[in-house]
C-alpha cells in the first residue's frame, strides 16, 4: 500500500513536454506557491509570503484591492528563486459593480529584484528590474473611441481588458498613458471580468523563452497569448502580485499561486552558451529604443504637418520666382 507521503509527492511531479518535444519534468515547490488556507503569509521571518498595503487575506481568497476608489495592495514571495527553469499557474478573479470600462485599473504579476515597494505600475515601483506581466483592465490611452478611431487602424486596436509582458532593466519607465505599448513584449485580450467560472494565467519560463497562456473561457483548456524567445532573467528575483484602484475599481482577488520547477536535460554546448544572466534583456530588442508608430499621429499632428509642408513648398516657390525675376532682368539688360 502506497504511504500518504508518497502520494503527495505523486501528485507534486508530472511530467510533460516542451514546445521543441524533449521531455520535461514538473515538481511543485510549495516555498514559492500560495493555496487556501493562506498560512504562508505572515508578518514574522519565517513566513514564506508577505502582504502589503491594502492586501486583506480571507478563508477563501486574498483581497489585493477592495472595490473602492484609490487602493493598491500585494503579496510577495521572502525568499528569492533560483530555479533556472519554471512555470508558474496563478489562478485569480476580477470582479466589481463597475460597467465596462468603468472600472479599474488591473492586477501585475512580477518576478522582479525589488519587490514591497508601492508604486503607480499596478501597485508596484516603475524602473523595474525583471519581468511584470499585466492584467489591465482599464484603456487609459483609447478611453475615447473618437481619438482611438482615429489613431489605430481595427488590426492595432486593443480590446480591454488586455494581458501584456514587459521586461524592465530598472531603467525603462511603463508608460501608463499609453497602457504599456512602448514596452510591451506582446499581448492579447482578455475578458476575465465578472465571470461566474475561474481564471488562470500560466507564465512559463524555459530555455529562455517566455511563453503565457490563458484559461478564461470555463473550457478548461489554454489558449495562447504570447510567445517570446531570447528573453533571459537572472536568478535570485522575487515572485509577487499587486492591483491597484485609482478613480475607478474593481475587486482583484487571488485564489492561488503555484510554481513548479522544470527539470529539463540539457547538452554540454547548451549548458556552455547559457551563460549566467546578470541584467535583464531580450534577444534582437532594444529596451531603450524609442517608441515610433507609424499610425500613432493624432489629427491635429497631422494637421500641422500637411500645414508647413505647404508653407514649405509655397516659399520654394516664391524664392523660385523672385530668384528667376532677377534672372531675366539681368539677361535682357545684357542685350540692350
Amino acid at each position: 500500500m502506497i504511504s500518504g507521503s508518497l502520494l503527495i509527492l505523486f501528485a507534486a511531479i508530472s511530467v510533460s513536454l516542451c514546445d521543441d518535444g524533449h521531455e520535461m519534468e514538473e515538481f511543485l515547490k510549495r516555498e514559492y506557491s500560495l493555496s487556501k488556507p493562506y498560512q504562508g503569509i505572515g508578518v514574522s521571518g519565517s513566513s514564506h509570503w508577505e502582504q502589503m498595503g491594502d492586501a486583506l487575506v480571507t478563508s477563501d481568497h486574498v483581497r489585493l484591492t477592495p472595490d473602492q476608489q484609490s487602493k493598491q495592495g500585494a503579496i510577495w514571495s521572502r525568499i528569492p528563486c533560483h530555479l533556472r527553469d519554471w512555470e508558474l499557474q496563478v489562478h485569480f478573479k476580477i470582479h466589481g459593480q463597475g460597467k465596462k470600462n468603468l472600472n479599474g485599473d488591473g492586477l501585475a504579476i512580477w518576478y522582479t529584484k525589488e519587490r514591497m515597494q508601492k508604486g503607480p505600475v499596478f501597485g508596484n515601483r516603475d524602473f523595474f528590474t525583471g519581468l511584470g506581466v499585466f492584467v489591465d483592465t482599464y484603456p487609459n490611452e483609447e478611453k475615447l473611441m473618437e481619438a482611438q478611431r482615429k489613431r489605430y487602424t481595427p488590426r492595432t486596436q486593443r480590446i480591454f481588458p488586455y494581458v501584456l509582458a514587459m521586461v524592465g532593466n530598472g531603467t525603462i519607465s511603463y508608460d501608463h498613458e499609453r497602457d504599456g505599448r512602448p514596452t510591451e513584449l506582446g499581448g492579447c485580450n482578455a475578458m476575465v471580468r465578472n465571470l461566474k467560472h475561474d481564471t488562470f494565467l500560466f507564465i512559463r519560463y524555459v530555455r529562455r523563452r517566455l511563453t503565457i497562456m490563458l484559461d478564461i473561457d470555463g473550457q478548461h483548456e489554454w489558449r495562447d497569448c504570447l510567445d517570446v524567445p531570447g528573453v533571459r532573467l537572472p536568478q535570485g528575483f522575487y515572485f509577487g502580485i499587486s492591483a491597484i484602484t485609482g478613480d475607478l475599481s474593481d475587486n482583484h482577488d487571488l485564489i492561488s499561486m503555484k510554481l513548479y520547477q522544470l527539470t529539463i536535460l540539457r547538452s554540454k554546448q547548451e549548458d556552455v552558451e547559457e551563460q549566467e544572466v546578470l541584467i535583464p534583456s531580450v534577444d534582437n530588442m532594444e529596451l531603450l529604443r524609442p517608441y515610433t508608430d507609424a499610425e500613432g499621429m493624432s489629427s491635429i499632428a497631422i494637421f500641422f504637418s500637411v500645414l508647413f509642408s505647404m508653407l514649405g513648398v509655397f516659399l520654394l516657390v516664391v524664392v523660385g520666382l523672385v530668384l528667376y525675376g532677377h534672372w531675366s532682368e539681368s539677361r535682357r539688360k545684357r542685350f540692350y
